[in-house]
C-alpha cells in the first residue's frame, strides 16, 4: 500500500542518498545532449558568480575616484559605473541564459521519472490498486516530479554558487581588511543557518500537518466525485459538501499556522543579518577614520555583504523546500521501491496457444493465507469448448477469471493453457491470449472508437467497424451525431449498460483471443438486452475456448459442461439437464431463479388487472 501522505515520514531521508537515485536522470548515459547542457549551465553559474564578485571592485573604484583630495578623473569614473552597470547586467544575463540551457534538463529528468512511476504503477498487483487510494497516489506523484526541478535549481543554483560566494567574500575580508571581519562573518553565517534550520524544524511540523489534511481534502474530493452517482441515488449532495468542507475548514487553519510561523522565521533571519551589517559597516567607518580603509572599501563591505545576505534570506525557503522536497522524492521512491506481487519468472517464455485447452489442476486460493477461497479445484475446458461456472455468491466463481488472468498467484496446484503454467510463462502473453467480457465494463473518457480500438493496438478504422458490426453495435454508432468520433465520458456513463456491453465484445472481438472469459457479462441487463447480448456471445464463442462465469442460469443452458461452485468446491459438474435431474443445487438455483421469472412474468398482468377495475 501506498504512504498515505507523501509528508508521513518525521525523519528527513539521507540528502545523498535520496539524490544519488535521482542523479541518472540528471546525467543520462544515453542523451549526451543533456550532458552538454549541464556543462554549459555549471560553467554560466560559475561566470555569474564571477561577474557578481567583480560589481562590489567596480564600484568601489568609482567611490574612490569621486572621493575629496582625488584628481578629477571623471570620464574614469563614469567608465567604472559603466562597468558596474555592465556588470549588473552580464550576471542577470549569464542567470537567465543558465535557466534557459538547464530547463530542458529539469524536464526532461522529470519525464523520465513520471514515465518510470507510471510504468510501474502499471505494474503492480491488481491487490496494491483495489487498496490504493487514486487521489493519494496522485497527489504523491505529483509531489515528487514537481520536487525534483525546484530541488535541482536550488541545489545548483542557490546552495552551491552562495558556498562558492562565501568562501570567496571570506578570502576577500582576509586579504584586505584582516582575520577579524572573516570570523564575524563566519559565526554570522553559522548563526544564521542555525536559527533557521532550528525554526524551519519547528515549522515542518506545522506544514506536515497541513500536507497530510491537504491529502486527505484531495482524496475526499477525488473519492467523492468517483462515486457521483451514488451521491445523487442517496441525496447526499448536502452530506458531501459539509465533509468537504470540514476537511478544506481543518486544512485552512493547519495552512494559516504555517504561514503565521513565516514571520517568526523573517524577523530572525532579518535581526541577524542587520547586526552583521551594522557591526562590518562600523567597522570598516572606523577604519575609514582612522586612515586604514578608503570610502570605497566601506561601499565594497556593504555591497559584497548585500550581495551575500541575498541568497541567506532564501535560505530557510530553500531548506524548507530541499527537505520537503526529499521527503516528496522519498515517498515516490517507496511507490517505485513497492515490489510488484505478480512478476514474470526469469527467462519466462512466451505463450504459444494453438489450441487453447484450459485445465485447472488442483488450484488453491485465498486472498488471505488465513482465508482459502477454492480448495483444490480442478477441470478441464477442452479446445474450442464452453465450461460454465455457477454457483451462490462467494463462491469463488469470479476468482476463477482473475486466476485465469494471473492477477494473483496461487496457493498450491497448477494452471494450465494448451499444457503450459501460466506461472512459468510472460504475463503480456498469457493476458494478449485471454479475453475477457466482463460484467462492469469501464470504459476511458475517451470516443467510442479509441475504445473499440483498445482490443489491439494499431488496429485500422476498417478493423474497428467490422469488430463494431460483428457486436451489433455498428447502426448504433453510425446513429450518433459524431460516428466513432462520440465521446463516451467518464467510465462511459454516457452509453447505457447494453451500449456498453456490446462496445466491451466489439473490443474482446477486436483482440480475438483464443480464449475467452464471460464474466457475468450479461447479470445487469434487462430481459431484452440481455437476450439480445446472449446471440452475439453465443456468436463470437464459437470455435474459441470459453469460460463462462454466470449468476443467471439460464444464459449456460447451453454450455457443453457447467460445474456448480459452493464455498470454493465443485460440488456438482455435468450438462444443463443432466443436472437438473440430479435434484441437487443446481437445481434447486434453477427452481428459484425459474420462479422469480415467473414472477416476474406475472406483474404487468397484474398491473393490467389493477387499471382495467380502477374508477
Amino acid at each position: 500500500m501506498p504512504p498515505s501522505s507523501p509528508d508521513s515520514a518525521t525523519p528527513i531521508p539521507p540528502v545523498w542518498a535520496t539524490l544519488r537515485r535521482f542523479l541518472p536522470y540528471l546525467w543520462p548515459a544515453d542523451a549526451p545532449a543533456l550532458r552538454r547542457r549541464v556543462a554549459i549551465a555549471m560553467v554560466l553559474v560559475l561566470l555569474a558568480k564571477l561577474v557578481g564578485l567583480a560589481m562590489p571592485f567596480a564600484y568601489k573604484a568609482a567611490i574612490d575616484r569621486m572621493a575629496p583630495g582625488m584628481e578629477p578623473a571623471a570620464t574614469l569614473a563614469i567608465a567604472l559605473v559603466a562597468a558596474y552597470a555592465g556588470a549588473r547586467f552580464a550576471s542577470v544575463l549569464f542567470d537567465n541564459l543558465r535557466n534557459a540551457v538547464f530547463e530542458r534538463v529539469g524536464q526532461e529528468a522529470g519525464r523520465r521519472l513520471s514515465d518510470d512511476v507510471f510504468v510501474h504503477l502499471h505494474r503492480l498487483s491488481l491487490r496494491f490498486h483495489l487498496d490504493r487510494r487514486t487521489g493519494a497516489v496522485t497527489k504523491i506523484v505529483e509531489r515528487g516530479t514537481k520536487s525534483i526541478d525546484t530541488m535541482l535549481y536550488f541545489l545548483l543554483f542557490n546552495i552551491a554558487p552562495t558556498v562558492l560566494e562565501l568562501a570567496a567574500v571570506c578570502i576577500i575580508f582576509f586579504v584586505k581588511f584582516g582575520v577579524g571581519l572573516v570570523v564575524a562573518t563566519l559565526v554570522m553565517v553559522t548563526l544564521y543557518i542555525w536559527f533557521t534550520r532550528t525554526i524551519t524544524e519547528w515549522r515542518n511540523q506545522l506544514r506536515r500537518d497541513m500536507v497530510d489534511l491537504d491529502t486527505n481534502a484531495v482524496a475526499h474530493a477525488v473519492d467523492s466525485l468517483l462515486n457521483f452517482e451514488t451521491v445523487k441515488y442517496f441525496g447526499a449532495e448536502d452530506r458531501e459538501a459539509a465533509r468537504y468542507a470540514r476537511a478544506m475548514r481543518r486544512y485552512a487553519n493547519a495552512a494559516v499556522k504555517s504561514e503565521n510561523s513565516l514571520a517568526w522565521l523573517n524577523v530572525g533571519q532579518s535581526l541577524i543579518t542587520n547586526l552583521m551589517m551594522a557591526g562590518a559597516m562600523g567597522y570598516t567607518v572606523w577604519g575609514w577614520s582612522k586612515g586604514q580603509f578608503t570610502t570605497g572599501d566601506v561601499v565594497l563591505v556593504n555591497t559584497l555583504l548585500s550581495q551575500l545576505f541575498r541568497p541567506l534570506d532564501l535560505l530557510g525557503m530553500v531548506y524548507r523546500t530541499i527537505r520537503q522536497g526529499l521527503i516528496d522524492m522519498e515517498a515516490m521512491y517507496k511507490l517505485i521501491d513497492t515490489q510488484a506481487e505478480i512478476a514474470d519468472a526469469p527467462g519466462a517464455p512466451m505463450l504459444h496457444v494453438e489450441a487453447g485447452e484450459v485445465r485447472f489442476d488442483h488450484v488453491r486460493f485465498g486472498y488471505d493465507p488465513e482465508r482459502e477461497i477454492l480448495h483444490g479445484v480442478s477441470f478441464t475446458v477442452p479446445a474450442g469448448h464452453t465450461l460454465a461456472i455457477v454457483g451462490p455468491s462467494g463462491a469463488g466463481k469470479s476468482t476463477i477469471a482473475r486466476l485465469l488472468f494471473r492477477f494473483y498467484d496461487i496457493q498450491g496446484g497448477r494452471i494450465r493453457i494448451d499444457g503450459q503454467d501460466i506461472a512459468q510463462v510472460t504475463q503480456h502473453s498469457l493476458r494478449a491470449s485471454i479475453g475477457i467480457v466482463p460484467q462492469d465494463m469501464v470504459l476511458f473518457n475517451d470516443t467510442v472508437g479509441y475504445n473499440i480500438g483498445y482490443g489491439r493496438e494499431g488496429a485500422t478504422q476498417e478493423e474497428i467497424e467490422a469488430a463494431a458490426k460483428a457486436a451489433s453495435i455498428h447502426d448504433f454508432i453510425m446513429s450518433l451525431p459524431q460516428g466513432y468520433e462520440t465521446r463516451v465520458g467518464e467510465r462511459g456513463l454516457k452509453l447505457s449498460g447494453g451500449e456498453k456491453q456490446r462496445v466491451a465484445i466489439a473490443r474482446t472481438l477486436l483482440k480475438d483471443p483464443p480464449v475467452l472469459v464471460l464474466d457475468e457479462a450479461t447479470s445487469a441487463l434487462d430481459s431484452r438486452t440481455e437476450t439480445e447480448i446472449q446471440e452475439v456471445l453465443r456468436s463470437i464463442s464459437r470455435r474459441r475456448t470459453t469460460l463462462i462465469v454466470a449468476h443467471r442460469l439460464s444464459t449456460v443452458v447451453d454450455a457443453e459442461e457447467i460445474i456448480v461452485l459452493d464455498q470454493g468446491r465443485i460440488v456438482e459438474r455435468g450438462r444443463h439437464a443432466d443436472l437438473v435431474r440430479a435434484d441437487g443445487l443446481y437445481a434447486a438455483m434453477w427452481a428459484r431463479q425459474a420462479s422469480e421469472r415467473e414472477d416476474m412474468d406475472m406483474e404487468p398482468v397484474i398491473e393490467d388487472s389493477f387499471s382495467a377495475t380502477a374508477p
